[in-house]
């Protein structure tokens, strides 16, 4: 699934070319992709409508509607597994996979491209209204080192699934926290109420570096799934210091790196660079599943 940085570089990628563009039409292939309005519906409250900005909040990508200068709603986007949007010029042929197809002004289409459909783009008054509870951006200013030390302390779950917890911290996946955690040197089981002042800081630097180089890097094209809304897949993943390098060396320490199961996923861990923790959470919290939108 498309974390931060894949669905920040889509939505700095689509806002040139779509602000200011007209919808002229709207084309519904499958209509869970606008559900729960149906494609009639959909087409009614986009259709006129001019693209007044594009943002992301979390994994959502965010476009705002006007009509005659006033305000008129937001398609909130979800790529989910393997969503894609791209600009094609208007006589494009949509493709097998096109679940969406949005006419633009200036002789544009947005295509909605979806192999698995389980990407949404839905229309709302406002964001909030269908957004999940989401913790703070981990670029932005609310995200500071004090701020996560205390909230790390304020609980007591295992750091992995906490820090995939979208009302914790939004916009983390499962590969950029195993990249963080490796290069704070944290295990991902460790307890977050055991987590000192100067390791929390190096978690929130560690979480800020690895998410600027990816966006540096366009995102990670971690299956054949993800491209930029240019067609193009992004290079991240050739820096990957832990992730998806199970049963090979690590590039620090040279020992074999191993895949755990934690909180249901699958987590990269090297045992040198981030030793266990002594102590671990009880079974009943290790079971606790974090929200992962």
């Amino acid at each position: 699934m498309p974390e931060l940085p894949e669905v920040e570089t889509v939505a700095r990628m689509l806002r040139e070319p779509l602000v200011g563009r007209r919808i002229e039409a709207a084309w519904v292939g499958w209509p869970r992709a606008v559900a729960p309005l149906g494609p009639r519906a959909f087409s009614n409250r986009v259709v006129g409508r001019t693209i007044r900005s594009v943002g992301r909040r979390a994994k959502y990508l965010l476009l705002e509607l006007e009509r005659d200068g006033l305000p008129s709603g937001w398609l909130v986007g979800h790529l989910r597994m393997s969503g894609r949007l791209q600009i094609f010029p208007a006589a494009s042929d949509r493709g097998p996979y096109c679940r969406l197809c949005l006419s633009l002004t200036g002789e544009q289409s947005l295509h909605f491209i979806d192999v698995r459909k389980f990407g949404r783009l839905r229309h709302a008054a406002r964001p909030e209204l269908v957004l999940p509870a989401l913790g703070p951006e981990p670029l932005g200013e609310g995200f500071s080192a004090q701020w996560l030390f205390q909230a790390l302390r304020g609980r007591r779950r295992q750091l992995k699934p906490l820090l995939l917890d979208q009302s914790f911290l939004a916009g983390l996946g499962n590969i950029y926290v195993d990249e963080a955690l490796f290069s704070a040197g944290l295990h991902p089981l460790a307890s977050s109420d055991r987590i000192s002042r100067r390791r929390a800081a190096a978690l929130h630097d560690s979480i800020r570096s690895v998410l600027t180089a990816a966006l540096a890097g366009n995102g990670s094209s971690f299956d054949a799934f993800y491209r930029t809304p240019e067609g193009q897949p992004g290079r991240y993943q050739d820096q990957f210091l832990i992730y998806g390098r199970d049963g090979r060396p690590c590039r620090r320490c040279g020992r074999t790196i191993v895949k755990l199961a934690v909180g249901q996923r699958g987590t990269h861990v090297c045992t040198k660079c981030q030793p266990k923790p002594r102590l671990r959470l009880s079974a009943g919290d290790r079971g606790r599943r974090p929200v992962n939108r």
